[in-house]
């Protein structure tokens, strides 16, 4: 038991140490050169970022990114999915970047093999698995986080990742014959945007808001 807690504060501070070196490298990049290309909200002090249903402000002297829902009269420091994810987009994205307006599953990216987000993953099966029986929470939640709903599945809704960049997740409810089953869609070129691991970042975070959505309906 101990080992295994020393073990996940070791992951914890790891995380944390590679989150704070983005933020130092963020820094070296050109923040004008981002307010063009994402037509960033900003001030003197700040970036602002809409990410998956919330806002977010990055520090222009220090790289932090925190969040906050009710207009940074309170804010959250944001954890490392969310800050690698933004700062990826911010720094990487390529210069030209722009949606396909075409769908793909996320398993399928062009160039990709295996990996933890390839199709039949345990990383949707459990996913899947989770929303099982919560079809109404799901919808709620998707719609909680300003999810359009589209017909297909049980549950069907895009979400935006960015204001320039959406995703789509579908989803069956299990039967006698297949079990629950989920399906993330992203655009063909995503991987403009951002590196393939990047992409598990911000579809990890999604699933986690969801369910954090789910159980608090």
């Amino acid at each position: 038991m101990r080992g295994t807690k020393m073990e996940a504060k070791y992951r914890i501070s790891n995380y944390e140490k590679m989150k704070d070196d983005m933020a130092t490298v963020f820094l070296q990049y050109d923040q004008e050169k981002m307010i063009r290309k994402f037509a960033l909200e900003h001030d003197e002090t700040y970036l602002y970022i809409s990410f998956v249903g919330r806002k977010y402000r990055i520090n222009r002297l220090t790289g932090s990114v925190v969040w906050s829902e009710d207009a940074f009269r309170t804010e959250q420091m944001a954890d490392y999915n969310e800050a690698m994810t933004i700062y990826d987009v911010l720094c990487y994205s390529k210069e030209s970047c722009q949606p396909a307006n075409e769908w793909i599953n996320v398993g399928s990216l062009s160039g990709i093999q295996g990996g933890t987000l390839a199709k039949g993953s345990n990383f949707f099966q459990d996913a899947g698995a989770y929303f099982d029986g919560k079809t109404r929470l799901l919808i709620q939640a998707c719609e909680s986080l300003g999810g359009r709903r589209v017909k297909k599945g049980d549950v069907a809704f895009e979400l935006d990742l960015f204001p320039f960049l959406t995703i789509a997740l579908h989803f069956w409810e299990s039967d006698e014959d297949f079990p629950a089953s989920l399906q993330i869609l992203v655009d063909k070129n995503i991987l403009d945007y951002m590196h393939y691991e990047t992409v598990m970042f911000a579809v990890t975070h999604v699933l986690g808001c969801l369910r954090s959505k789910c159980e608090v309906l």
